[in-house]
Parts: C-alpha cells; structure tokens; sequence
C-alpha cells in the first residue's frame, strides 16, 4: 500500500519560515521523482518544485530563491523548505511521487495546509 504523508503546515506570518515534509512508503522511493504542488481556494493545481532520483532539481518561477526541495533516500522523505513567505503562498500543498521507468505509477499525498497571514 503506497502512502505519501505531509506534514509541517499550519499558519506563519508575512515573511515567515516553513518546512514541510513528505514521508512516503510502499514504493521505491529511490527510483521515484518527488514534487511539490499546491492548489489555493478557487484556482487549479500547480506546480512548485521537482527533485529527480539523482537529486536534480528544479523550480517554477514564484518559487526560485525563497523554496528550496530536498530529498533523504535513508528516511524516504522529500521536504520543501519555504522561506520568506508571503499571502499568495496560501495554499493546500501536496506531495507527488512519480516512478522515473513506470509511466503509469504515480501517486499523491492528503495535502498540507499552509496559511500565510498577520
């Protein structure tokens, strides 16, 4: 049974610090790229960053200098540390594992919910 679990959300204010954190079992994890997305009230899923199994990573634009994704293959977690926050960061983040050799195996986790507010 695969599980993809977030954790780390909550509320922080302008200009504050988050870290969340995806622990994922029942898959390889080491042969999976990991992602982070998220969805705010009313608008579509989005990309946030990817970490390839090799560690290569990348960033959509609202992200670059303020989001940093990580990886730990001994604790088969992926983390999206989130600095510098600001209102439009408001969001429910989700955890996606995608297998880099089966086209058809990904997954998502519950979503976190994160809430940038003074």
């Amino acid at each position: 049974q695969v599980q993809l679990v977030e954790s780390g959300g909550g509320l922080v204010q302008p200009g504050g610090s988050l870290r969340l954190s995806c622990a994922a079992s029942g898959i390889p994890f080491s042969t999976y790229k990991m992602a982070w997305y998220r969805q705010a009230p009313g608008k579509e899923r989005e990309l946030v960053a990817t970490i390839t199994r090799l560690r290569i990573t990348d960033y959509v634009d609202f992200a670059k200098g303020r989001f940093t994704i990580s990886r730990d293959s001994t604790k088969n977690t992926v983390y999206l540390q989130m600095n510098w926050l600001k209102p439009e960061d408001t969001a429910v983040y989700y955890c996606n594992a995608n297998s880099e050799f089966i086209a058809t195996a990904m997954y998502w986790g519950q979503g976190t919910q994160v809430t940038v507010s003074s």
